[in-house]
């Protein structure tokens, strides 16, 4: 069986991708998986598992007008060339899609080879190319609920979001996140909050963390992802804020631009509390761990998704959303205090995590991929 996997643009796009074909390497041992899609960094996520990667020029909706919008007709032109090329000689069994920047030429080629198609959205608004793609899928499977409208009924399901296994598939005891907390250095009598600023960088929440050291110190230990876009000058922030606080609060502040699977596993299991922007990926994460989080949409995305993503997470009861707007230290500070103070809703918050994420998604989704692969 050959197996085609598409999408990419953001970790957001390339994580599930990669959760979907741990497990198709479990369940199809001897299938040949393949990737198509833009060139990006995280592509290199693919090559540790062996898989080939096509690479073809990726194309994007702009909502505003910049000299590169008159450029992306002519690269969705050329990507859908490359597509029709490389799948008449590839010619896979199924294509299995995340969205995003180039997927939309290799689910269209794809349909006009006869091949089948099977999309997932993330989010809770779906993204534009999932859209327009969902019209030639066969199969589309969905993490959050009020997504559902967007897509035909009779093809549509509810999966939840892949998450490596790595992470989805640790099994955390009791106690565990005293142990984790030690193996990484900090406190184990002091509150650790786990700040995830993405796959590329979330520059508002990374300046807020800096800005805010010394006051946040006095009340948590602090675990800091930047992402990799803005880790440089997060570091040169840190490092100057650090020169304020004592040789002890120095070691309970830990930064680093990008975690592993197994280091994102080790930080989450270490942490009492998340802060974190509401990418699907981000949440789904979280959740896995069972832990409470705050979380801070961000005002710029697409279609608004990270909002709806937030408030539809907080009503299960598992986070709490906090604007942008509304992001100022001392409000921080009380909502921070209010939460870690509170053994009982932290403990209901992280029963409602684990109760929002679906272990089985990656499995499901490679379950339905061999099944339409194999027809």
């Amino acid at each position: 069986m050959r197996i085609l996997l598409t999408g990419g643009g953001t970790g957001g796009h390339i994580y599930p991708l990669i959760a979907v074909l741990q497990e198709l390497k479990s369940q199809a041992p001897t299938a040949e998986i393949s990737f198509m899609g833009p060139q990006s960094p995280w592509n290199n996520e693919f090559q540790k598992y062996g898989v080939k990667i096509y690479k073809i020029s990726g194309s994007k909706l702009r909502r505003y007008l910049t000299p590169m919008t008159l450029l992306e007709p002519f690269k969705l032109i050329l990507g859908l060339f490359q597509a029709f090329l490389r799948l008449y000689f590839l010619m896979p069994d199924v294509v299995f899609s995340k969205g995003g920047p180039g997927a939309f030429p290799v689910v269209i080629m794809a349909w006009w080879y006869r091949i089948p198609v099977i999309i997932h959205e993330s989010d809770s608004v779906p993204g534009f190319t999932n859209r327009l793609c969902s019209s030639f899928a066969k199969k589309i499977g969905i993490a959050f609920q009020n997504a559902a409208s967007f897509f035909p009924k009779n093809k549509t399901a509810l999966v939840g979001n892949p998450i490596r296994k790595e992470i989805a598939q640790r099994e955390r005891k009791e106690g565990e996140g005293v142990v984790e907390k030690e193996k990484l250095g900090f406190n184990t009598q002091k509150p650790l909050m786990l700040v995830l600023g993405g796959s590329q960088g979330a520059l508002s929440l990374n300046e807020f963390i800096t800005e805010n050291l010394k006051e946040l110190l006095e009340l948590v230990q602090i675990e800091h992802q930047t992402g990799e876009i803005n880790g440089a000058q997060a570091n040169l922030n840190a490092q100057i804020a650090l020169h304020e606080v004592s040789e002890e609060k120095k070691k309970e502040y830990k930064m680093s631009a990008h975690l592993s699977a197994e280091e994102m596993s080790d930080a989450l299991t270490a942490s009492d509390i998340v802060f974190s922007r509401a990418g699907s990926g981000a949440i789904f994460e979280i959740a896995s761990a069972g832990k409470p989080s705050i979380l801070v949409p961000l005002r710029s995305a697409a279609n608004d998704h990270q909002r709806i993503n937030a408030y539809t997470y907080e009503k299960e009861g598992a986070a709490v959303v906090m604007e942008e707007d509304n992001l100022k230290i001392n409000i921080f500070l009380s909502q921070l205090k209010n939460l870690l103070g509170n053994k009982e809703k932290i403990k209901k918050m992280s029963e409602s995590a684990l109760h929002f994420f679906k272990p089985d998604s990656a499995k499901t989704l490679a379950q339905e991929i061999i099944i339409l692969g194999g027809k």
